[in-house]
């Protein structure tokens, strides 16, 4: 839950800009995006799958580089 207080002086385009900030910090558009369409639980199950071997991948490049 996002709470925004408007400042004394602040204009409302001020406190606007600072809600859409925490909103951005606590992922809350992210998390929007993502529930916008439905997806099946094949779908999400192969997402997943694809991410965890994108970090996988990562870290081993990652640690190859450091290792020379």
């Amino acid at each position: 839950m996002v709470n925004v207080k408007v400042r004394e002086g602040e204009s409302i385009e001020e406190a606007i800009r600072r809600f859409k900030r925490e909103c951005e910090r606590n992922g809350i558009m992210q998390e929007i995006k993502k529930r916008e369409f439905y997806k099946a639980p094949s779908v999400l199950k192969k997402e997943k799958l694809a991410e965890a071997k994108r970090k996988i991948r990562r870290k081993m490049l990652k640690d190859s580089r450091w290792a020379k």
